[in-house]
């Protein structure tokens, strides 16, 4: 039997950490790695925590067997020794990440893909100065990424289709989703949707027009329950009886008349923030967003389970 595929994950926080469990649930070999010594030990026990959840949840069968495919590397150098593909997860800065793409570049083999979870910064702004350029590209997640497995894939200019192809397969082969963008764009193709969304929520307290509360319960009863399982074109597809074309012709005016009426772009200002950040500690005291967030994700598992299962089902009436 082969030895399994070795991933290397630098920057071991939420978002690292969560890497690591995809990866080692999908059958690779991961090393951790974290500029701060304590960061990476730190990674490993929240990482057993969330194992435990997924097994109660039912998604996993064998944590241990996961578990056992996570070391901690002593250097950043043997986390990169001999790996298929590095997954970077550093802070969100261009400095930081060209800095740490220059140690990687002096590392890591010819063969190894680079793949960094930046959420909007495009890799043309930080890979570029590196002999390994054309094997690099953005993979970003939605965090948690072992229970949302969309995955973006954002070339810059000068990655080499190869790259996206592995990188592509590589993903598919652990169980997530990958999208891919033709082109760089700032914010990608999640944030950009979620951009939209969040500057109108925003738009709708500062008017007055509807409170926090009410805004949160729209998308999380209304919007989530189709966007749990369809986008927005299948979405609007299914809500006229002659499918898209119908839906334009019955609504388009309408949406254009909101268009209209909202292209002022206001920044959130410090007075909008205080007071949405007051309505929603009413709700969710500073103290309880840990446990909160736990919350979330343990609902997570329920709809992916959920999910997971009629999808099953359905493959086998068809």
């Amino acid at each position: 039997m082969s030895a399994p595929d070795k991933i290397a994950i630098i920057g071991t926080g939420l978002v690292g950490g969560g890497w690591a469990i995809v990866f080692a649930r999908g059958g690779c070999s991961v090393s951790l790695w974290d500029a701060d010594p304590d960061a990476a030990p730190r990674a490993l026990a929240v990482i057993r925590d969330r194992v435990a959840d997924l097994r109660d949840a039912g998604l996993v069968d064998d944590p241990e067997a996961i578990l056992s495919r996570i070391g901690l590397a002593g250097s950043l150098a043997e986390a990169l020794d001999d790996a298929l593909y590095v997954q970077e997860s550093v802070l969100e800065r261009v400095d930081i990440k060209a800095a740490l793409m220059t140690r990687i570049d002096a590392a890591i083999g010819p063969g190894t893909w680079v793949g960094s979870s930046s959420s909007g910064l495009a890799a043309s702004l930080y890979t570029g100065h590196v002999g390994c350029r054309a094997r690099c590209l953005v993979a970003h997640p939605v965090n948690p990424p072992y229970l949302a497995p969309i995955v973006e894939l954002v070339p810059a200019p000068w990655t080499a289709p190869e790259t996206v192809e592995g990188v592509r397969a590589l993903m598919r082969r652990v169980g997530q989703s990958p999208v891919e963008m033709t082109r760089e764009a700032e914010g990608f193709i999640l944030n950009r949707l979620q951009g939209v969304l969040l500057m109108e929520a925003w738009r709708l307290v500062e008017d007055g027009l509807a409170s926090v509360a009410d805004i949160d319960l729209t998308v999380s009863q209304g919007l989530g329950l189709r966007w749990a399982f369809m986008g927005p074109f299948e979405t609007i597809d299914l809500n006229a009886p002659g499918g898209i074309a119908d839906y334009a012709a019955r609504l388009g005016e309408l949406y254009r008349r909101i268009a209209a009426s909202t292209t002022e772009q206001r920044p959130w200002s410090a007075a909008l923030i205080d007071r949405v950040e007051a309505e929603r500690r009413t709700v969710l005291p500073a103290d309880q967003l840990a446990d909160r967030s736990a919350w979330r994700d343990r609902r997570m598992m329920a709809l992916v389970r959920h999910k997971r299962d009629r999808d099953a089902a359905e493959r086998e009436t068809r």
